[in-house]
């Protein structure tokens, strides 16, 4: 949808005003620079971000229909449409008068291009403003792409660079970073700055320059806990122990791993797919496939007893003094 939208942009139609909803941050803020850089072709324009949350809707349409003196064209930008979502009581309650909107969005301003941005995941579709939004605005939902198209999104992203990546490189990339679209191509401009003259993007250059998640190097330290891979689990540990982190802090993200893969291994006996696991779950759907993929390795049982010993050495972090480290480095030891 927003290819479409964008197509228009590039060829001069653009709307007077646009409703950009939804979470994922990216889609939105593209849209808004490419509106501003074609309005920008035309001559000088002025801009303005007004927040919602803190100013009544009257005020977007004033300046929307405040003629411009020292340019062409107005872009405002009013952040923050909560009028369109379910009423959130615990925020002060600021007076939108909905019915000027409703009369405003028949005939809006032809010398401004004003942009309403909610970012909620759903709107309330039963509200009056919702619909009159929709039918008189432009309209484009922000989501976050399919696992699928978020690899061809990547792959679309380093070609338009100059450069290539494979597809393991590719899914190692959204598995490190995760689906955030705008973290994911800040990611891919530095490594393809980082190629230089050279042109493949591979698994171990990604592995090498993309910044690792405390939550990363858990899931590895449990990996290689779980395999019976003490060498690698001590190694890990050992390093984030050098980077300052607090055991206790540690033993919290096993814990809370550990619960993800029951998580996780239960849904699948009742026959969901990791598709729709990681959606029921909220989790990164490239987490839950590495989980799936290691399911025969791992029992029930071990990840109970798991569970279980870093109980205790949750207990020993709070009532035991010495060496704190050595209470998760001796459970990393012992066998399963």
């Amino acid at each position: 949808m927003f290819s479409k939208l964008w197509n228009d942009i590039q060829k001069g139609i653009i709307a007077p005003v646009y409703l950009l909803a939804g979470l994922e941050s990216y889609f939105i803020d593209e849209t808004i620079r490419r509106i501003k850089t074609k309005l920008e072709e035309d001559g000088e324009i002025e801009t303005m971000t007004i927040d919602l949350d803190e100013k009544p809707v009257d005020f977007v349409i004033d300046e929307s229909d405040t003629i411009p003196f020292f340019s062409s064209k107005k872009l405002i930008i009013a952040k923050n449409a909560s009028f369109l979502k379910a009423t959130d009581k615990t925020k002060e309650k600021i007076n939108h008068d909905l019915t000027r909107l409703a009369k405003w969005l028949e005939f809006p301003s032809d010398t401004s291009v004003t942009i309403f941005i909610a970012p909620y995941e759903k709107l309330d579709e039963r509200k009056k403003v919702t619909k009159q939004m929709k039918e008189h605005a432009v309209y484009m939902l922000a989501e976050t792409p399919k696992e699928q198209d978020l690899y061809v999104w990547v792959q679309n992203e380093v070609s338009a660079q100059g450069k290539a990546i494979n597809d393991e490189a590719t899914s190692k990339l959204i598995e490190m970073v995760g689906m955030d679209m705008l973290h994911l191509r800040s990611e891919i401009e530095k490594l393809c700055l980082y190629l230089g003259e050279d042109t493949n993007i591979t698994v171990s250059l990604v592995e090498e320059l993309v910044a690792k998640t405390l939550e990363q190097d858990a899931f590895k330290m449990l990996n290689a806990y779980m395999r019976h891979d003490v060498s690698e689990a001590l190694s890990i540990y050992h390093d984030l122990i050098r980077q300052k982190q607090e055991p206790i802090m540690l033993v919290a993200l096993l814990a809370s791993q550990i619960r993800l893969m029951s998580n996780v291994y239960y849904l699948l006996t009742k026959g969901y797919h990791p598709q729709q696991i990681s959606k029921q779950l909220k989790v990164n759907p490239y987490r839950v496939k590495r989980i799936v993929e290691d399911r025969r390795k791992v029992s029930d049982d071990s990840l109970l007893k798991a569970l279980y010993g870093l109980s205790e050495v949750d207990l020993q972090l709070k009532s035991m003094g010495g060496r704190r480290e050595r209470f998760l480095e001796l459970f990393l030891m012992k066998p399963l």
